[in-house]
């Protein structure tokens, strides 16, 4: 009876918004890569140019995360999307061990459901872009596409905690993370693809059933969220930390997060 109350008082309502927003932002990140490199799509005649189409991708693929985080549903879950966020965020003592694992299993979900959305919209278009899964660049060594993951995460992380640890800053850490999302995509996709997200990777590996390579997602994403939480510490010295577990922070939404230094409903409020 104990574990039935346990069960009924986690978090679902967060889990559930982790694994809308994860399936929007994959199935309109999916849509974009489609839309401008599919095979008989128009966008080839249109902006012949790669760069181009890539900044394009990074602006409506980070931007559809930045858009979810100021949402509702994002107000409430604090819009990670991203498991090695997610872990990183624990790491740095925000998450109970239950939502955490609430929290990635949430993730991983919506990235498979929003890659098979976006098969079922665009079929073979998306096929031939091969399911939009990460894969090293041609012409690049593993161990370069390997560190290129590593730091592109790590960058991004150690961002996210100093605009979060900043009481100016705060609100302005869904801009920050879609401009410098956006631009690892337009200038790392040809190296590494750009994962930063090990559920973005395994979602459409696990619907194309295609593993090549993807051990470099699985390993360099979180070692860069974990390198990211060491610097963090290093740089504020005892005398900063992270002021919530949300992107987007407002005060009218409850919080399930611990040690959280910023106005907040309580968990049960």
């Amino acid at each position: 009876m104990n574990a039935f109350t346990n069960w009924k008082t986690l978090n679902w309502s967060e889990y559930g918004a982790e694994l809308l927003g994860t399936a929007f932002n994959i199935l309109v990140g999916f849509s974009i890569i489609t839309f401008n490199f599919g095979k008989g799509l128009p966008m080839e005649h249109f902006i012949p140019a790669v760069s181009p189409r890539l900044l394009i991708n990074g602006l409506i693929f980070a931007g559809s995360g930045a858009l979810f985080s100021i949402s509702p549903l994002g107000k409430l879950s604090g819009s990670h999307l991203n498991p090695c966020l997610s872990f990183a965020f624990w790491l740095q003592g925000k998450m109970h061990k239950h939502d955490l694992i609430g929290y990635i299993f949430g993730q991983f979900i919506g990235a498979f459901l929003g890659a098979s959305l976006a098969l079922f919209l665009w079929r073979n278009y998306l096929v031939s872009v091969n399911y939009c899964i990460t894969l090293p660049g041609i012409g690049y060594p593993l161990w370069y596409v390997f560190i290129a993951e590593v730091f592109m995460t790590f960058l991004l992380f150690l961002s996210i905690f100093m605009f979060l640890s900043h009481h100016q800053l705060l609100r302005w850490t869904p801009l920050m993370v879609w401009l410098l999302a956006a631009t690892m995509v337009w200038l790392g996709a040809p190296i590494s693809g750009t994962s930063l997200n090990t559920a973005r990777s395994i979602g459409p590996a696990l619907l194309a059933w295609s593993w090549q390579n993807q051990w470099i997602y699985c390993i360099a994403s979180p070692l860069g969220a974990l390198t990211a939480v060491g610097v963090f510490q290093l740089i504020a010295m005892g005398e900063r930390e992270v002021l919530t577990g949300k992107l987007f922070h407002v005060p009218n939404y409850r919080c399930i997060f611990k040690n959280v230094k910023v106005p907040h409903l309580k968990k049960h409020e």
